[in-house]
């Protein structure tokens, strides 16, 4: 590392910090105002989840070959890229008048924000030195972290303060002060022009994934295998992730090395990986429509009600991390899984006038259960590694993380469009003019009568209320029973010795 890059150590530090933050940022920043562009967008209650679904989705596929390009084009080259195409990206999303447009520019934001934080951690490695690595890889820690329990917050925030197009917006002076940073103090690395990368892997894996993501996001509109376009984005996911295994199986120098999974620790990590994000981003989705459309909460109060799990979350890491060395990590990933599920639960009994100090108990006690998980399967999953495998690693467990989301909230998202309808259906069986509650001469036979447009009306929108109630409660139990059998998952984990600088890659994540 050259002498200018150690003066200005901080201030690059802090840009790093600041593209890292942006992405993270993004992950969850939009959540709280999904019902408001619902609305403006003029969206069903399934379709505007693919707002949530493209950005994730196409961050996982495109950091696999994040590396490559790193290599390939120069580090700060393809840094400053990014940056500049993830902010304009960003100001595109808040200018989207249609879900169309929105989908499309959201795909763009995480094919130019996918590169940000592997990145941000490859900076802090270089420009610090072996004995303060572990100081710096805490700092990264902390603010891959803060992105959670600000997004909400803030999303809230400038939501009800202007609107949800200023929760893209806000990216612009993040973006322009990172840009300036890396442009300033960021050496310079060299090019390899002939470095060649594993297109045909890469090509059959985006391919699979991303005609899965299609299927999960339109089957319920297009009534799935009834569809002969469902039927095709099932062929070529299938088609494609099999051509991907056997690529990978038989090729001489294949896109992810087939010897990663021979490693049990960090295959029943990944996936553990794929099977806790893909609960903890469907009920992130979940959360805040309900907050907002059944219990009645403004939105910036809705983004503060969610920021304890995020809380929750760095006091659990913060202890892992010291309680490691002394305690068995599996035991510490079961407590977490366990009160994952029993959250879970708990959620599925909630009613609209839930009080506050049960809702963020659970929710601190949610996000404290995450963070359990997380560190604990860091350092198991990275410790019997070979270190020449530890970058692909930690590529191929975000990968798993970002499918294991998107698939997480596409299928929430339609399971909660099938629950209100059978619900509905079931619950106004019942609505008959034989049914005694509206015969007779009074007011409440008058008010909700059914054979009157203003009686129908008021019967539909009870019935709709209490069938989206049912709804969200199933889905919360689904995840609760998703979330407690990964505990098998544990039975395949052989405990290190110690927890070791191993994981420190899966910050990339």
């Amino acid at each position: 590392m050259t002498e200018p890059a150690v003066r200005h150590r901080a201030l690059l530090t802090g840009c790093a910090m600041t593209a890292t933050l942006m992405q993270v940022l993004d992950s969850t920043i939009a959540n709280v105002a999904l019902p408001y562009m619902q609305g403006s967008l003029n969206t069903t209650i399934d379709q505007v989840t693919w707002v949530l679904t493209s950005y994730v989705i196409a961050s996982a596929i495109m950091t696999a070959p994040v590396g490559w390009m790193a290599v390939r084009y120069g580090r700060k080259n393809l840094f400053m890229v990014c940056i500049v195409g993830f902010t304009i990206t960003s100001m595109m999303c808040g200018a989207a008048q249609s879900l169309e447009q929105m989908v499309a520019f959201r795909v763009l934001q995480g094919v130019c924000g996918a590169a940000l934080v592997p990145l941000s951690q490859a900076v802090m490695v270089d420009i610090y030195p072996a004995e303060q690595r572990a100081h710096a890889m805490a700092i990264f820690g902390m603010g891959v972290m803060i992105g959670p329990i600000l997004g909400p917050t803030l999303g809230g925030y400038l939501t009800e303060a202007f609107n949800w197009r200023w929760v893209f917006y806000v990216n612009l002076p993040f973006g322009i002060i990172a840009l300036t940073g890396i442009a300033l103090f960021m050496p310079t690395t060299p090019l390899k022009p002939e470095l060649r990368f594993d297109w045909t892997g890469f090509s059959v894996l985006a391919l699979g994934v991303g005609s899965m993501q299609l299927l999960l996001d339109r089957g319920q509109g297009e009534d799935w295998f009834n569809s002969g376009e469902i039927v095709a984005e099932a062929v070529v996911a299938g088609l494609g992730l099999y051509l991907f295994a056997v690529h990978m199986a038989t090729a001489e120098r294949p896109f992810v090395p087939p010897a990663l999974f021979r490693d049990r620790n960090f295959t029943a990590a990944m996936l553990m990986m794929f099977v806790t994000n893909t609960v903890m981003m469907a009920s992130s989705a979940l959360l805040a429509p309900y907050l907002q459309n059944l219990s009645g909460y403004p939105v910036a109060e809705t983004g503060r009600l969610l920021a304890p799990r995020g809380a929750g979350t760095m006091v659990a890491m913060l202890l892992a991390s010291r309680l490691g060395g002394r305690v068995d990590q599996r035991k510490i990933i079961a407590l977490g899984l366990v009160l994952l599920g029993a959250t879970l639960h708990d959620m599925s009994t909630w009613t609209p006038d839930i009080a506050d100090t049960r809702l963020l108990t659970v929710l601190l006690i949610q996000g404290f259960a995450m963070g359990c998980i997380w560190n604990p399967m860091t350092v198991i999953s990275f410790s019997t590694l070979p270190a020449q495998l530890r970058s692909d690693a930690a590529a191929m467990q975000s990968l798993a993380r970002n499918i294991g989301s998107a698939i997480g909230i596409s299928v929430t998202a339609f399971t909660l469009a099938r629950g209100i309808q059978a619900s509905h259906a079931g619950l106004s069986a019942g609505i008959t003019p034989f049914n005694r509650l509206f015969q007779g001469n009074t007011p409440v036979s008058h008010w909700l009568d059914p054979l009157s447009s203003h009686g129908a009306h008021r019967l539909d929108a009870m019935i709709n209320r209490e069938a989206l109630i049912i709804a969200y409660s199933n889905d919360f139990l689904m995840m609760s029973f998703v979330a407690v059998p990964s505990l098998l998952l544990l039975l395949l984990m052989r405990a290190p010795a110690r927890a070791t600088p191993a994981a420190m890659p899966v910050a990339a994540d």
